[in-house]
């Protein structure tokens, strides 16, 4: 199960926790719009403190606040609620859609963020232009969540509202705030391109197998790759072969490479164990 609170993330939690109605995983995508820059007179930005502190700690703040606050100039993120409760950050009429509940997890996220506002010298005119620093961390953590890499009613471009109450409650995947049922706001006006999962480098070396792995009657790969390895390290003691399937020959090859680092008595019988197997560097196949 994915951590309820992101890793890296400080924690202010503001209680109050109450459970989603399940269906389709959702996140909202919001920017925090708390001043009016324009072209011809961008504003600074508001401290990342002061939300957090309007957020975690003021009355009114706590009755609103999302699952994240993200700054995405220097990638710092606090997390007021865990993600498998709902949060405040949608409007919820009476009646209608349960907003803040609809789904399996509906994660909001706030992103420290208003049009032209000005960081550095620079004025940056939509979210997507920033250095977006800690969106790559903030992503995979929802996407742990179940919340696929889509936009149901399209990736936000602009100041708009495509609301779809069919869409909405059955499409997993991001909302813009603009978005969902009941809200009347248009933001975020863009959002970061998904970043692509990040595939682990297989190893470069054979993972030791286990003691038990060499035995009469193994066949592998893994006992050729070895066996050469060994022929290499000029510890061959080999006919025929190596490999693929354990033998006698393999045992004394082996245990000539153990008396090689320095072993002696039972532990050069012959048997890999993991660290003489470690310094062999079999290659993965």
């Amino acid at each position: 199960m994915p951590d309820r609170w992101m890793p890296g993330a400080a924690r202010l939690d503001v209680g109050g926790h109450a459970p989603t109605d399940g269906g389709p995983a959702k996140a909202i995508a919001h920017i925090t719009w708390d001043r009016n820059g324009t072209k011809a007179k961008p504003l600074p930005l508001v401290p990342y403190p002061r939300l957090v502190d309007w957020f975690g700690r003021n009355a009114d703040g706590m009755k609103a606040a999302p699952h994240i606050l993200w700054d995405p100039f220097t990638g710092r993120c606090t997390q007021f609620l865990p993600a498998d409760s709902r949060s405040k950050s949608l409007a919820d009429a009476p009646g209608g859609t349960r907003t803040n509940r609809a789904g399996s997890v509906v994660l909001q996220i706030e992103a420290l963020f208003f049009p032209y506002c000005e960081v550095g010298g620079r004025a940056y005119a939509r979210l997507a232009d920033t250095p977006c620093r800690g969106w790559a961390e903030l992503h995979a953590w929802v996407r742990g969540w179940g919340v696929p890499d889509r936009w149901p009613m399209g990736r936000p471009s602009g100041f708009a509202s495509r609301r779809s109450g069919a869409t909405w409650s059955a499409e997993a995947g991001w909302y813009a705030h603009g978005d969902v049922p009941e809200n009347t706001h248009t933001d975020p006006g863009s959002w970061p391109a998904f970043a692509r999962p990040v595939k682990p480098k297989p190893p470069k070396h054979q993972p030791f197998p286990s003691s038990e792995f060499f035995a009469a009657g193994r066949r592998s790969p893994i006992i050729t790759a070895m066996g050469r390895r060994l022929v290499a390290e000029g510890c061959g003691r080999y006919r025929v072969g190596p490999g693929p399937a354990w033998s006698e020959a393999d045992r004394q090859s082996y245990a000539a490479w153990q008396q090689r680092l320095g072993y002696t008595g039972d532990a050069a019988d012959g048997i890999p164990g993991p660290a003489s197997w470690a310094r062999l560097k079999v290659p993965t196949q």
